[in-house]
């Protein structure tokens, strides 16, 4: 049997998750940067990258990714950041993933077939797809 979670920890996490949703890179970092994971990820496997993606701030993304975060982490449906980049529009956002090496062809549905579903087609040409 696990202990119930810390609610002061909880508290704490849910304010960081929304820092990331919210683009505020400065406060997000200092988080970060003070011990909190890159990599830390909500009840869902959302990570801090993928919220920061899919809201749209590319500043926040890079500054994690920066700091050690993973590009490609899948969430517990198998998606990455940049296929939530790729489904809402952030081309600011793809392009700070695909620098830092993010695969087009990771996850379920990966950006590949994101960017087929809604008929992306100068994505897939950035994706070297046809």
């Amino acid at each position: 049997m696990s202990e119930a979670p810390d609610p002061e920890v909880v508290e704490l996490a849910t304010k960081i998750f929304d820092l990331a949703r919210q683009g505020r890179t400065e406060e997000l970092v200092a988080y970060v940067d003070a011990g909190v994971p890159a990599d830390l990820t909500n009840d869902r496997g959302d990570s801090l990258v993928m919220l920061a993606a899919y809201h749209g701030h590319a500043d926040a993304v890079r500054a994690l990714l920066a700091r050690g975060a993973e590009a490609d982490r899948v969430n517990d449906r198998g998606q990455t950041p940049l296929a939530g980049a790729v489904f809402k529009g952030e081309q600011d956002v793809i392009e700070v993933l695909l620098e830092a090496g993010a695969d087009p062809g990771a996850g379920t549905p990966s950006a590949v077939d994101t960017a087929r579903m809604f008929g992306k087609t100068e994505l897939l040409r950035l994706f070297g797809e046809q």
